[in-house]
């Protein structure tokens, strides 16, 4: 006991070095007038790993934000994208639920949001720190609870999680006990199919958290968690314009990027290429029509990926297209894809015989149109289907789709029919007009700003299984 009991002492001896080099280092966590949280904190863990007894109580939740600056922050206008705007009228303010909704009181604050797929075909979820409020005013439980809920919509899809971790203070910041325990309540339901956390605008506080819960966290998922210091490092993963990114996120990203040397700020928005003269993805469909040799209305990488799923997808062994447009692809390949299309080059998915890259390339393709497929000016009348009586469906839907352009229309139709027939093996596939909803409803229809959240995805989402429900009265002549 007595050698435990030094082992101790000269380990809080080292993390009291640790935690002054710290303090030097970063105005992110305030340790008071000295070490004690910071070596308590540790204590507490390495305790447990030691097997030493009766840690103190109190001492995860004694790490402390610096409160510098947290009074100069204005708070986040919590707007939602301009496309929001009916929707949250209403259900209320800030929030895709109605108000008697058990987790309305959570949803209402945006702090979870879904942003669709990002560039490589996984579901995107944001969780907004800044958006918290007082943890005496949030049911921390509750909130991952509501968190645990949203995720189920999506764990059984390859799905990327964002965390921006700007605006947690000593004043809505979770209890590290809490935290702790939130990682054990997700288990491998919730970690398999995670692709990758991304912590934006990551500080030396939660650098230091994550130090202090490696021995809880597995390898295999540690392996995920990435840094994305400025939001232009985003790009590479998903569509900034997608995500409805807090005011004060913006300004800190910009306020971090002014007091960069000109010359890195440069190196950081690199100018975008011009389009190539065979380009398919980002052109308008009127634009490939035009360039397609026998004058298609559907485009090439519309039939391509489509005819290969037919012939592969629908008839291969239960264990490869089980789940499929759920999966992603390995990304090198995905972007090998895109420029051989945009090169001219012909594309052979039967050579690669990869179904979920044809898959993920059919869903980029759309994401990627200019204007969504089902068209911005179809975008309010879609939002507000659920106010058509059921008796109605088929002819409000024929009535909005009539409005499309031959090509859009052309193009829709393709590919439900397609969908209708993935959904006719949901038994083995497990992809029902439910799910397909879910996968693609985001990759037919966003608002003119580009904006995803739940507020939009759920309507969209719920007239996207209506459409396959009735698509045989929807497109009979």
């Amino acid at each position: 006991m007595f050698v435990k009991q030094a082992a101790v002492t000269d380990i809080a001896n080292v993390s009291s070095r640790r935690a002054n080099n710290i303090i030097s280092l970063s105005a992110g966590i305030n340790f008071t007038d000295t070490y004690t949280t910071m070596s308590s904190d540790l204590l507490v863990d390495l305790n447990d790993d030691l097997g030493v007894d009766d840690p103190p109580s109190n001492a995860l939740d004694q790490l402390k934000l610096s409160p510098m600056g947290d009074k100069l922050w204005p708070p986040d206008d919590s707007s939602m994208s301009k496309s929001e705007t009916d929707i949250s009228k209403r259900l209320g303010e800030g929030s895709h639920l109605t108000w008697d909704h058990p987790y309305y009181d959570i949803a209402r604050h945006q702090i979870v949001e879904v942003a669709g797929d990002d560039n490589f075909g996984r579901k995107v979820i944001v969780f907004n720190a800044c958006r918290m409020p007082p943890h005496h005013e949030l049911d921390h439980h509750k909130l991952l609870m509501y968190l645990k809920a949203t995720l189920d919509q999506y764990v059984e899809s390859d799905y990327t999680l964002i965390y921006f971790h700007n605006g947690l203070t000593s004043e809505n910041k979770p209890s590290l006990s809490w935290l702790r325990d939130a990682y054990r309540e997700f288990d491998r339901k919730y970690k398999k199919n995670i692709k990758a956390l991304y912590i934006v605008h990551p500080t030396m506080f939660i650098k230091t958290l994550l130090i202090l819960f490696k021995p809880l966290i597995s390898f295999k998922f540690g392996r995920k968690i990435n840094y994305i210091n400025y939001l232009s490092e985003l790009e590479d993963i998903v569509k900034c314009e997608q995500l409805v990114i807090p005011t004060r996120v913006r300004d800190y990203d910009e306020k971090i990027r002014a007091s960069l040397k000109p010359s890195v700020q440069a190196q950081m928005s690199p100018p975008r290429s011009p389009p190539l003269p065979n380009q398919q993805f980002g052109v308008p469909l009127p634009t490939l029509r035009a360039r397609s040799s026998d004058n298609g209305a559907v485009p090439l990488v519309m039939r391509d990926t489509v005819a290969f799923l037919m012939e592969q997808g629908m008839h291969h062994s239960f264990r490869f297209y089980q789940g499929i447009f759920r999966r992603s692809a390995n990304v090198t390949l995905v972007r090998d894809v895109q420029h051989r299309y945009n090169s001219g080059e012909e594309v052979s998915f039967s050579q690669m015989e990869d179904v979920h890259l044809a898959a993920v390339i059919l869903k980029t393709f759309l994401r990627e149109l200019p204007e969504p497929l089902l068209t911005y000016q179809l975008y309010n009348d879609i939002v507000n289907f659920h106010n058509v009586d059921s008796s109605s469906h088929v002819t409000a839907i024929r009535n909005m789709l009539a409005m499309l352009p031959e090509e859009n229309y052309a193009s829709l139709k393709f590919l439900i029919e397609f969908l209708v027939q993935v959904s006719a093996q949901s038994e083995i596939n497990k992809m029902n007009n439910a799910n397909l909803a879910v996968v693609f409803g985001p990759n037919l229809l966003w608002g003119q700003d580009a904006a995803m959240t739940l507020s939009a995805i759920g309507p969209i989402n719920n007239f996207t299984r209506t459409l396959l429900d009735q698509h045989y009265k929807v497109f009979s002549p």
